[in-house]
């Protein structure tokens, strides 16, 4: 929306919008929500609701599409990270609950396949878990032809366990089936990363079926949600242990009546003060608008919207074939690349900062323009189509011949 002076909000704030080509990343704002979402959220604005009763409306949506017995709304899936694993550390204890981060005592080690380590290990920490690392990587280190398996996670496995920790990609190992199954012989939960696992829509379901315990979705991504919010789904009682660590605590025990289908108040043995989520808390807004975004995404034509995407692919990759300097090749999405990718190596441009400089060109321009740079150290850029309007194909194209002639 514009004022009468042609001025956006961010013309307003003196920032640049950009072009964003590299995907839906946290650091580049996420992805553009529907028309829908934002009118829901500004309606959700202009009224006050107790939010246990919406997130328990969201937690009714959330079971319908993901299968889950429960599951709400986080700030983001990195929080429902933290929220997972205070629910396995605790369950329904409001004693171990109030001690949070300190787990001295308690059962407080994640169990996770040393090959799927990452930088949201710290998610897992921060609510006092200890990790203990399953298994060796043979295959990912080029020393032999094994990695993680299942009979290793299950070895490291004892009397202080509270969980394990499943990173949810297409070739992850061991499969998730072997390790539900290894974990319910045990009688432990197993928590899935799925943060970033949308598309197919079919994994929404996926993960709960084949016997997840808490599963993680971001809502800022695929779903076109708040770039702030995530969901987490899964078994009843985790759901609420994680819930009531997330939750505004401050009411008096005499008067506080959760709704009964999110929160049982007869499990507990009095009243949980804030926990250890209390700065993961989500306004009515994100609620709403995560919700009205999911429905959205769940009823939305996914092979329709697969082919614009591939479309606008396809034409970075036409309209680029022909430069000199540069081979693009048109990606096409499989069961490890979700989405389609225009893929261009810059030939004869050997030296180590020509991508930098490529890359510092592009974004310094109006607009600046984002490409995936994953791929850096073997020459080239990828154009992830996923956040592209139509009319900005050209821009791209453009700007990437006026680098090349700068260059």
């Amino acid at each position: 929306m514009r004022d009468e002076l042609g001025m956006s909000i961010y013309d307003r704030l003196g920032v640049s919008t950009i072009i964003n080509g590299a995907g839906a990343t946290t650091r580049l704002s996420g992805s553009l929500m529907p028309k829908a979402v934002v009118e829901a959220m500004t309606e959700a604005s202009r009224h006050l609701v107790d939010i246990e009763c919406l997130q328990a409306k969201a937690s009714e949506i959330i079971s319908r599409v993901t299968g889950a017995e429960a599951g709400f709304v986080t700030s983001g899936a990195a929080a429902g990270l933290v929220l997972a694993t205070a629910a396995c550390i605790t369950g329904l204890d409001i004693a171990k609950m109030e001690r949070l981060p300190d787990t001295s005592g308690m059962k407080n080690e994640v169990v996770i396949p040393r090959h799927q380590r990452n930088a949201y290990d710290h998610q897992i920490r921060l609510a006092g878990a200890k990790l203990v690392e399953a298994g060796l990587d043979e295959c990912g280190v080029g020393v032999g032809a094994r990695s993680v398996e299942g009979w290793e996670i299950e070895s490291a496995i004892g009397e202080k366990t509270a969980a394990i920790a499943y990173l949810a990609k297409p070739r992850s190992t061991p499969s998730l089936d072997e390790i539900t199954k290894i974990a319910e012989a045990h009688g432990i939960p197993v928590i899935v990363d799925a943060a970033g696992e949308l598309p197919p829509v079919t994994n929404l379901k996926n993960f709960v079926a084949r016997g997840a315990s808490l599963v993680v979705f971001s809502g800022g991504k695929a779903i076109r949600g708040p770039q702030s919010t995530g969901i987490l789904c899964g078994r009843n009682e985790l759901i609420m242990a994680a819930l009531l660590q997330q939750l505004d605590m401050s009411c008096r025990s005499e008067t506080w009546n959760p709704p009964s289908n999110l929160i049982d108040k007869s499990k507990l043995k009095g009243m949980p003060r804030h926990g250890i989520g209390r700065g993961y808390k989500v306004s009515k807004e994100e609620i709403v608008g995560l919700i009205t975004a999911l429905e959205l995404y769940c009823h939305s034509d996914q092979a329709e919207e697969m082919k614009r995407l591939e479309t606008m692919a396809k034409y970075i990759v036409e309209a680029l074939g022909n430069v000199d300097g540069i081979i693009a090749t048109f990606l096409p999405k499989t069961d490890t690349r979700p989405m389609p990718l225009a893929e261009l190596k810059f030939l004869g441009h050997n030296e180590p900062n020509f991508i930098t400089r490529l890359e510092n060109y592009l974004r310094s321009q109006s607009p600046p323009i984002y490409l995936d740079d994953k791929r850096f150290d073997e020459m080239i850029l990828q154009v992830n189509p996923f956040n592209l309007q139509d009319n900005e194909l050209d821009i791209i194209v453009r700007r990437i011949k006026e680098a090349l002639t700068h260059s």
